[in-house]
């Protein structure tokens, strides 16, 4: 009887820790985070596996982000002693090497079934859903998903660029820059002294150890921090404004083309 209690409180645990690092990838996604950096995070927690990667430090440094994977820790801990005693009467209160096998063939069996529900994209689908309606409930987090807000993927990218002495960038203010007309956005500006100055006015002049909080397309951005202040960089200006005109152009003919079907 102890052996069955074992493997059922083992499942248990399985099935609950499945559920919450479910729970804690979702809340970290809440945040501001990409569902699958937030999944990673929360596994990385939860196994105790400790990646030390620019994602964790963000979570660290983030107040909301460091109690969600405290809370993950402390499950974390509780589980591991749960699994050790369901192990210990799963399969040393009994003598019988048959009931062993069946037992462990049980163990295996309940495993699977719950490897094949977390790698469904049905269920990971499902649980998304209550889970972020329960947090939209019971708690005060932040759900703007900004991941999806600034359609961010390998193409769109918001990134830091760290302005260094003979950069195109130095001693330049945002008007005459004129990023925008590359398809480039300061979202901030972080100021060497420590200072940080959000959606910073044309006016605000660049200097050298400037950290700049950019969005755009990842290629603009390579272009840009490689952008010395010389002829050439101003040359690179220019060409990277004309192609941001082409692209926009093209996007309005076929925005048009659209509007001619509907």
């Amino acid at each position: 009887m102890l052996g069955i209690v074992g493997i059922l409180a083992l499942l248990t645990v399985l099935g609950l820790s499945l559920i919450i690092t479910r729970i804690a990838s979702t809340a970290l996604a809440l945040t501001g985070l990409s569902y699958e950096t937030a999944r990673f995070q929360a596994r990385s927690a939860f196994t105790g596996t400790g990646f030390t990667t620019n994602e964790a430090e963000n979570i660290v440094n983030h107040p909301v982000r460091r109690r969600i994977i405290m809370l993950l820790m402390i499950f974390r801990s509780a589980g591991l002693i749960t699994i050790v005693i369901s192990l210990i009467l799963t399969f040393v209160n009994t003598g019988d090497q048959s009931v062993r096998l069946v037992r462990l063939l049980f163990l295996i069996g309940g495993v699977i079934v719950f490897l094949i529900l977390s790698r469904s994209r049905i269920v990971d689908i499902y649980l998304r859903h209550l889970i972020n309606k329960a947090l939209n409930r019971w708690t005060d987090l932040d759900t703007r998903d900004y991941y999806n807000l600034l359609h961010l993927s390998d193409e769109y990218v918001v990134t830091e660029l760290r302005v260094e002495e003979g950069d195109w960038l130095v001693d330049k203010d945002l008007r005459e820059c004129n990023l925008n007309a590359e398809g480039v956005i300061i979202l901030g500006i972080q100021r060497h002294e420590g200072i940080f100055i959000g959606a910073p006015a044309g006016k605000t002049k660049i200097n050298i150890q400037d950290t700049l909080l950019i969005y755009g397309k990842s290629d603009a951005i390579k272009n840009l921090d490689k952008r010395r202040n010389d002829f050439e960089g101003d040359e690179a200006h220019r060409k990277a404004v004309d192609e941001h005109e082409k692209e926009k152009r093209k996007q309005d003919a076929i925005d048009r083309e659209k509007e001619k079907v509907l």
